[in-house]
């Protein structure tokens, strides 16, 4: 894919615009529900970030998340370490309680599947200081 363009190779619909979780993002993010089946424990959808978007601190309660990268580039981090720059291909196993933040880099779009366990808890957005020394 190439940088600010959005990506067309993806092998799942970009989906619609993330308005159920609009408040824990900063920018603009789509959401596609992957399987929607209450009587499973886990969730599984495909996040599509517009270059800059990313979602607030989080944490995930009871659970954990795995993120499968499909396209673009994007920044993954958790409270007290580097930021991880991701590219497809890469993967994240983020264990329950750990806090954390993903989200696009300031000129790509970025989408990755998640597979979610458990209930996030939505913290403080990440700030503009801490994303922009990521520009660097």
């Amino acid at each position: 894919m190439t940088k600010s363009k959005i990506p067309v190779e993806h092998p799942f619909e970009r989906g619609e615009k993330n308005e159920a979780f609009a408040a824990y993002f900063t920018g603009q993010s789509y959401l596609k529900p992957l399987v929607d089946d209450s009587t499973l424990e886990i969730s599984v959808g495909q996040v599509t970030f517009e270059p800059g978007c990313r979602n607030h601190w989080h944490i995930h309660r009871g659970g954990y998340q795995i993120l499968l990268v499909t396209d673009g580039e994007g920044w993954y981090q958790e409270m007290g370490k580097p930021a991880r720059l991701l590219r497809s291909g890469d993967t994240v196993v983020t264990h329950d309680g750990v806090k954390h933040w993903h989200g696009a880099t300031s000129d790509s779009w970025f989408s990755h599947l998640t597979i979610t366990a458990g209930t996030p808890d939505w913290l403080e957005p990440v700030s503009e200081r801490e994303y922009d020394l990521l520009k660097a």
